[in-house]
């Protein structure tokens, strides 16, 4: 259905990221803690490291923010985590029929946007602006860019997450993921996971 009617998921995808205009809703994704583990990743492009996997096996919720190349990434992180990702743009039809565009949850006391095509604080897509200005998340977490970013946007009040590439494919020397913890509504203890890329090889058991 995707490489046939691509003009269709198009549509599907301004009415997903817009479905909750009208009454904006974050999902409780841990309910009655108020300290949780969050691991971050993105970009897998169908190739997940054991290292990634050693990394945020202990988290208490893994998001994966987009790109995730095959459904086997996903089968894999859900047998061992508890899984919140949206697809991202090179996913085919049946990663965009599993996985939204845009994920809201709230977790910790914190609420989080996410999505895979976001921008970056000062830059960010006009549409997804104009969500995270109605919205006003306390986190926001992306991916696409294969660029390690993390910073605090002082216009809009949020802290913005993106874990860079832990996949093989892409222009980006260095694998990364990201893990920290959300406390009371506050993110603290950020870690970075970072590996140098080889090839496929390389990485079968890093």
């Amino acid at each position: 259905l995707y490489e046939t009617a691509p003009e269709v998921w198009g549509i599907f995808r301004k009415l997903r990221m817009m479905e909750h205009a009208g009454g904006i809703k974050y999902e409780p994704v841990i309910m009655g803690k108020n300290r949780v583990r969050i691991g971050v990743l993105s970009d897998t492009h169908g190739h997940l490291p054991e290292g990634v996997l050693r990394f945020v096996e202990a988290c208490d919720v893994v998001l994966h923010a987009g790109d995730i190349g095959s459904e086997s990434v996903v089968d894999t992180l859900e047998e061992r985590v508890t899984l919140v990702a949206v697809h991202g743009n090179i996913d085919g039809g049946p990663l965009r029929l599993r996985f939204p565009e845009v994920q809201r949850i709230e977790v910790g006391g914190a609420r989080l946007f996410m999505t895979h095509i976001a921008g970056y604080p000062g830059h960010y897509r006009a549409e997804v602006k104009k969500l995270l200005q109605e919205e006003r998340p306390h986190l926001v977490v992306c991916g696409h860019s294969h660029i390690l970013k993390i910073m605090y946007d002082k216009h809009l009040q949020h802290l913005h997450v993106n874990p860079g590439a832990c996949g093989l494919s892409g222009w980006h020397t260095r694998l990364t993921a990201v893990r920290f913890i959300i406390e009371e509504g506050k993110p603290t203890n950020m870690e970075i996971w970072e590996k140098e890329k080889k090839g496929r090889e390389g990485l079968a058991e890093s």
